[in-house]
């Protein structure tokens, strides 16, 4: 819990201080525009793969195959999506890097390790500590 808040308080902070340096560097208008830039990018992909791997899962279904890796795909587009809406750079950086498919595929091993090591350990009551 106290990790949770640590984040919500110095990420934000981190934000607005990559905000305020690109602001200093490129100026007022190019600093927005980078950040509607990448907002936009991040919703054309997130959208595009989103479907992309939405049609992947019904294939999988329709062919009596259990998804595992396409949730996993979906998962990351979802929290990549969700990092997108949060105003800053560094959150837009790291929503793409979820939903590009080049970069995503670090993330899900990423993930597959921390579920591995949660089951290894045989939690029955899961709590995820990143």
């Amino acid at each position: 819990m106290k990790k949770l808040i640590l984040l919500f308080i110095l990420i934000p902070i981190l934000e607005l201080y990559t905000i305020i340096k690109a602001y200093q560097a490129v100026g007022f208008w190019a600093t927005l525009m980078l950040l509607l830039l990448t907002g936009l990018i991040g919703y054309y992909l997130a959208k595009t793969e989103g479907r992309l791997v939405l049609r992947n899962i019904i294939k999988e279904i329709r062919q009596a195959h259990i998804p595992g890796d396409e949730l996993l795909n979906g998962f990351c587009i979802l929290i990549g999506g969700l990092l997108l809406l949060f105003p800053g750079m560094l959150s837009d950086l790291m929503g793409i890097t979820l939903i590009f498919p080049g970069t995503r595929k670090y993330w899900k091993q990423y993930i597959i390790r921390k579920i591995e090591k949660i089951i290894s350990k045989g939690y029955t009551n899961i709590v995820i500590k990143w």
